[in-house]
């Protein structure tokens, strides 16, 4: 049921929860002296997997607005701070390469102490996949030698391929979804700083693990309650799991095997959506040019955008222009407070970079700083939920009441919001279920009246 209100509808999410932010400062010793890094505050209760597991940041603009530059100061910051970096790059642009002065091609390769760089290119990156369909194929032998005979090196690459093969080869290298067997994984890093193709591209990646759930569901109950999913689903499913080794069994084509892939299947989406919703795993900033209104605008609407694929903002940074004006400054950090903002000192392209002054200068600081702040200092909460005056508050930057739906289709247990092309849902509390009774839109949030 779609609810109108004046100029707008209502709409709702998946399970979005309050979420914290917390990266806590730590110090290192590098070549004997002290510096500070960002690495995961672990508890007793966590496993050693968790204190090794690999961080991802990636930055979100306007095209233009400097997500490159951004990016590259990002992992010259980590690899400084003694932390194992590599800048994951999809884009044919060779500003990386200038400013790291260093040839950047499809492996990893090292530009400097702890950090290596390395640019996806689709065409190679959909062989992988493919041969490990094909070795699964020809230990199932499903399709009589047909799989095992496509040539890979053939394919072209698809319009969406770039998106799914560069979430995947991003999956080798952050683990956030399920821990490969030790001899397929990529060489192991502490950060991973993404530089992805569009910013639209990189929220849809955000997104996808809680979004293919309910897509995993509906899929599911296809192939459990009609005549061809029981025909075709469990021979699908013992590929997809020999190939991915999802469940660490031998596939039998039998109904508690299948079980058993959805399930684990389930799991991983599970885990990769914990993972972006969590600042010890997954960091984005919004990167905006201070002289461009359009890129600030775009800036307010991606940090609204990236709430509804189910992650939070954790700064913003400006690209200093060669005479920065106090006032665009202070613009910039009125227009994302409470969020914290700064700005990234401005690179000459006249000569290679002299990372290690640009670093070491005071100009960088705070920049440094915001990049490794601690997550309680930056906890804005996506959602709010208020049982005495049965109200539901959303953080929705950057859009305004009009341009927001809200939807209930499961009685009053939750909401579907709809806005900035994306839906998220909404589990309701028990003592706040019911139906939508109004809603306004007060400072960037939209509050809800439940009834």
């Amino acid at each position: 049921m779609a609810l109108s209100f004046s100029s707008s509808s209502l709409l709702i999410s998946e399970p979005a929860c309050p979420i914290t932010y917390s990266a806590p400062i730590a110090t290192r010793r590098v070549r004997g002296r002290r510096v500070r890094g960002l690495i995961r505050a672990v508890s007793p209760s966590d496993d050693k997997d968790k204190e090794r597991s690999t961080k991802l940041v990636t930055f979100l603009g306007k095209g233009g607005s400097g997500k490159t530059t951004s990016a590259i100061f990002a992992a010259q910051h980590f690899a400084m701070a003694g932390l194992k970096t590599c800048l994951v790059i999809h884009s044919r642009d060779t500003t990386a390469d200038y400013l790291l002065n260093c040839k950047i091609g499809t492996s990893p390769i090292r530009c400097k102490d702890n950090l290596s760089a390395v640019r996806l290119e689709t065409t190679k990156m959909l062989l992988e996949p493919l041969k490990r369909l094909q070795e699964a194929d020809s230990r199932l032998n499903m399709t009589n030698g047909v799989l095992e005979g496509v040539v890979g090196e053939e394919l072209g690459v698809l319009p969406g391929m770039d998106s799914i093969f560069s979430a995947l080869e991003l999956e080798r290298y952050v683990r956030f979804l399920w821990n490969e067997p030790q001899g397929k994984r990529r060489e192991t890093f502490d950060m991973i700083v993404y530089d992805g193709i569009s910013t639209e591209e990189t929220l849809r990646m955000i997104g996808a693990p809680s979004k293919t759930r309910l897509y995993l569901k509906y899929f599911r109950s296809i192939t459990e309650k009609t005549d061809l999913g029981r025909l075709a689903g469990p021979s699908v499913l013992s590929l997809i799991d020999e190939a991915m080794s999802l469940t660490g069994s031998k596939s039998t084509l039998n109904g508690n095997t299948s079980a058993r892939i959805w399930d684990a299947l389930e799991k991983m989406l599970e885990r990769g959506t914990s993972a972006f919703s969590d600042p010890h795993e997954f960091r984005c900033f919004l990167v905006v040019d201070p002289q461009n209104p359009a890129s600030v605008d775009s800036a307010l609407r991606y940090w609204g955008s990236t709430i509804q694929a189910g992650a939070l903002v954790s700064g913003a940074f400006g690209i200093a222009s060669p005479n920065p004006a106090g006032e665009s400054m202070e613009r910039i950090k009125e227009t994302f407070a409470p969020m914290p903002s700064t700005f990234i000192p401005h690179l000459s392209f006249s000569s290679p970079a002299d990372w290690d002054a640009i670093m070491s200068n005071s100009s960088s600081k705070t920049a440094r700083e915001l990049l490794s702040l601690p997550a309680s200092s930056i906890s804005m909460p996506s959602v709010k939920f208020d049982p005495v005056k049965n109200l539901v508050t959303l953080l929705l930057p950057g859009f305004d009441k009009s341009e927001i739906k809200l939807y209930q289709y499961r009685g009053g247990s939750e909401l579907l919001v709809e806005a900035g092309d994306q839906r998220r849902v909404i589990l309701l509390p028990p003592d706040i279920q019911g139906k939508v009774g109004g809603a306004k839109f007060v400072d960037r949030s939209l509050i809800i009246t439940m009834r």
